[in-house]
């Protein structure tokens, strides 16, 4: 079990789980009793609207807690969703049929930070079970650091470039301008920097289990980056993936001249992206998930059927259609209809 993918159910729901897992499920899930979960059903799968959790820790005690949050919005069951691999892992789905309010929302959101779960409001959404299209931005998404940060700390600019990196990702810079300006800073640096960055990416939790499951399910899956080609193509080679669009530097004689070939991939070619390769792989619009962690990522997430932030800055996380903030990239799996 990774401890990525650890959502403990109560010790009360731990043999409804076991059993469950020889059924033939045929699309069934458990469904709990809200106010009893010792009393449950094997119920169909329900895709309508719900707040679902996913997290390390969910006891009684929290199981209790959110029902009780829910009680006036109609809520008529609680269902397990569970893994379509063979990991352990699943979330709650607490469906209801009445109207959330905004403070209930809040509240609700709270409540899971300070327990550190990850909670989702969802509605209408891509379902796992039809062929999509998930496009995911690459630095601090896809992979677990900023690129051009890396390649500076090498070159003896990283403090300067990380801070503008930082302002960028939050909005406060155009993402263009600012690229251009850090990969400045860059020229007359050896190429060999770059490549001791190729060499460690280091690969973002749940990201090879997230696209094993999803090919599993015919999806296609690529990259859309502001970062560079460099290590784009890296990651679609070594991971297996359908795409991968990201800015060129320019590299002369062994050496970073501090330029971008061609066009910056900003966040309107990001969007693009989106549509282009949903059309060259014939993808419903309906289908489409978007990815990303900065501001330069909404356009895309906006153009999606369903944009998801990841370990976000603040303005993503408050414009995306739902957010992972503590758990792994493989949670989209639990957010995805089936």
């Amino acid at each position: 079990m990774s401890q990525y993918q650890t959502l403990s159910l109560p010790a009360n729901l731990q043999h409804i789980a076991s059993a469950f897992a020889s059924v033939d499920r045929q699309g069934q899930v458990i469904q709990l009793n809200p106010n009893d979960p010792s009393q449950y059903i094997l119920a169909s799968r329900h895709n309508g609207t719900s707040v679902t959790v996913y997290g390390k820790k969910f006891d009684t005690v929290d199981y209790q807690q959110l029902a009780s949050q829910l009680t006036d919005t109609g809520l008529t069951g609680v269902q397990i969703i569970d893994a379509l691999d063979e990991q352990s892992d699943a979330a709650l789905s607490f469906i209801y049929q009445g109207e959330l309010a905004d403070t209930t929302w809040t509240a609700i959101k709270e409540w899971a930070l300070a327990n550190t779960l990850d909670v989702w409001r969802l509605a209408e959404r891509p379902t796992i079970n039809q062929p999509g299209l998930l496009l995911m931005d690459m630095d601090s998404t896809t992979i677990k650091i900023e690129c051009i940060d890396e390649i500076a700390k090498l070159a003896g600019v990283g403090e300067e470039v990380a801070a503008v990196t930082e302002m960028a990702m939050q909005g406060k810079l155009d993402f263009a301008e600012s690229l251009r300006g850090r990969v400045g800073t860059l020229a007359g640096s050896d190429e060999s920097i770059i490549a001791q960055v190729k060499d460690n990416l280091p690969l973002m939790h749940g990201l090879t289990r997230l696209i094993a499951v999803l090919k599993q399910h015919n999806w296609r899956i690529a990259i859309a980056s502001g970062g560079f080609t460099y290590f784009a193509d890296k990651l679609k080679d070594d991971l297996g993936l359908d795409a991968a669009v990201a800015n060129t530097l320019e590299i002369v004689d062994g050496k970073l001249t501090g330029q971008v070939l061609g066009g910056i991939v900003d966040a309107q070619v990001k969007a693009d992206t989106l549509g282009e390769l949903a059309q060259q792989f014939g993808i419903d619009a309906k289908q489409t998930v978007a990815m990303g962690d900065g501001a330069n990522d909404l356009v895309m997430m906006a153009a999606a059927s369903l944009g998801v932030a990841f370990e976000a800055k603040p303005l993503v996380q408050e414009k995306a259609d739902v957010a992972i903030n503590f758990y792994g990239l493989d949670a989209l799996l639990y957010i995805l209809q089936r």
